[in-house]
Parts: structure tokens; sequence; C-alpha cells
């Protein structure tokens, strides 16, 4: 069996399993979130040994030159020696505020020691001091001075309870990413727009529509929040003041015991979608259902965006 070289120590792998599990079987604490290559969280670097091209599908050509891959996937077929990233890779970032934006949602403020190259409705991996990762969603558009976070709170969440009850305005903590493909492109402005989320997958719809709006998107934008009930909701006054601002903008919140499922609400409204361009985020399974009716509707496959939130393994 292949095995994994850490800080001078051998850890030998079990038959098909990852990096991540077999470094964190034998106490080794990586930083992790999705499990599923996607939040790149898991992040480390090879100085030796062969790293499957599966291992880094989705990041960036810099990073691959250099023998980053994520751990969470890597099935490696032989040694490899290993280590956390390099400064490089993630940037410091300071803690400017945090605010209630419902019963279980914050709002986080950051201000980063570095420009951001970023854009709204990407996420990065947000670190603390003692290197627990979790990823997140930018709300920001990338003019403003700060990056926005909206996170929701777990009962005993290692890092969401951390962050609303003991962290202090100055506290230093890092940043990796951004990353994803979930983000407005200008080039068709009257292209009819459908934004579609649930629970905190109204924070990158935020920051898609105020960037298509910055944009001066002239098309018919529909945004639709899914919540539970009404407690689910945030954002209401500033989504409702922006519809009043901008014609072009319908703001849909919908609640399941009242309109019953995002998807039903949406092609009730909307049922075909032929030229439209979507973006869904949030729930796994709602955003897949919603994949798949919104192109069962007519909404070509290559206008569909999305961003399922992977739940972490541990409380996050």
């Amino acid at each position: 069996m292949p095995a994994i070289h850490w800080d001078g120590e051998r850890h030998e792998l079990h038959a098909g399993e990852t990096v991540l599990d077999g470094l964190s079987r034998n106490g080794v604490a990586v930083p992790n979130s999705c499990r599923a290559g996607v939040c790149q969280s898991c992040l480390l670097r090879a100085s030796s040994g062969h790293v499957p091209a599966t291992a880094q599908v989705g990041l960036k050509p810099a990073l691959i030159e250099q023998g980053y891959f994520l751990a969470c996937v890597c099935k490696p077929s032989e040694d490899l020696i290993v280590e956390a990233p390099g400064t490089g890779v993630r940037s410091a970032a300071r803690l400017i505020a945090t605010s209630r934006l419902s019963d279980t949602v914050i709002r986080v403020l950051l201000e980063s020691d570095e420009p951001l190259d970023h854009r709204a409705g990407q996420y990065l991996t947000l670190f603390r001091p003692d290197g627990l990762g979790r990823s997140y969603s930018i709300a920001s558009l990338p003019t403003e001075q700060t990056l926005e976070l909206h996170i929701r709170l777990i009962p005993n969440g290692q890092m969401s309870s951390w962050l609303a009850t003991t962290a202090q305005p100055g506290e230093m903590l890092s940043t990796q990413g951004p990353a994803g493909d979930c983000f407005y492109t200008a080039g068709a402005p009257d292209q009819p727009l459908l934004l579609a989320g649930t629970g905190t997958g109204l924070a990158p719809l935020y920051g898609i529509l105020r960037d298509a709006l910055h944009q001066d998107h002239r098309g018919p934008i529909r945004l639709y929040h899914g919540a539970l009930n009404e407690a689910g909701l945030y954002l209401v006054p500033e989504l409702e003041a922006l519809a009043k601002l901008h014609p072009q903008l319908e703001y849909r919140p919908t609640l399941l015991h009242t309109h019953g499922p995002l998807p039903d609400c949406i092609l009730k409204d909307q049922p075909k979608l032929n030229g439209w361009r979507g973006f869904v985020c949030g729930d796994p399974q709602i955003v897949t259902q919603l994949k798949k009716r919104l192109f069962l509707a007519g909404m070509a496959s290559r206008d569909i965006h999305s961003d399922a939130f992977a739940t972490a393994a541990p409380a996050s």
C-alpha cells in the first residue's frame, strides 16, 4: 500500500483510502469541509511523488504545477511526501464585524490584507487561527472594501458558534480561494435571469443580483428565496427595496408550508424558460431538482449555474 510521509513520519494508507482519511486516522489534523473535492479547504502540497490528476480537478494551473492537490479525493498509487499549503496560497484577513441577519444566520464582514481577485457568488475557505476551515459563499462585490459572508448557525458548530459568540473584531483569520463558477458575466444585458436558492444559498444570489444590477443588466430578473417558514427568510427589507429601485427585478420569498416546494413555485410562475439564464444555490437536493426541472422547462444546460452547499462531516 502507498504511504504518506508527513512531518518526518510515515503513514500507510489502507486500500482505497484517501490521503485525508489516512492522515486523519493517524491523528494529523487536516482542514476539511465538504469531503467531495469542491470546497478546496483540504488543499495540500506533494513535494515528491505522483499525484493523480483526479485530485487536482478544479485547481488553478499554477497550483497544479506546484504539486497541490485535494486530499479528500486523492487516492495515490505511490508514496507521497506531503506538506501543508504555503503562505502564498492563503491570505490574511481581519474580522471587522459580525451581526445577526436572522435567528439562524449571521453576517460576517472581513477585510483582506491582500486584494482578493473574486467575483460575487464564488466561495472561499475561512480558517481560524487554530487551522479549522469552513467554506462560505461571497455575498459582496469586488468593488466593496469588505468581504461579506452569510453563515448559518449550527448548534454546537465549531466555526459558526465561534464566530457568533467568541470571535472579536480585529481577530486575524486567513482565507483560501476564491473558487467556483457561479457568478454573473456581462455580455447579454437583456437576457432574463432566474436566481433561486434556499437558506444561506441567498448569499451568492445576493452578490450575483447586485453584480448584475451594478453592470446595468436590463433584462427581467426573478429572485426566489425558499424557506420552511418566515423565520428562515432574511434580507427581506433590503431585497424589497432593491425591487422598488429596479423595475426589472421581482423578489419572491417562498415558504414551503404556505406556497409549496420551491421548484413548483418557480415553474408555476415561469413554465417556459427558453432563453433564460439560471443561478441555483443552497441545499444539494433542491439544487439537483431545480437544475433538472429548469432544463426540462427549456433552459439550456450551459446557462444553468449552480452552487450546492456540501455539508461538512464535522459540525461547522
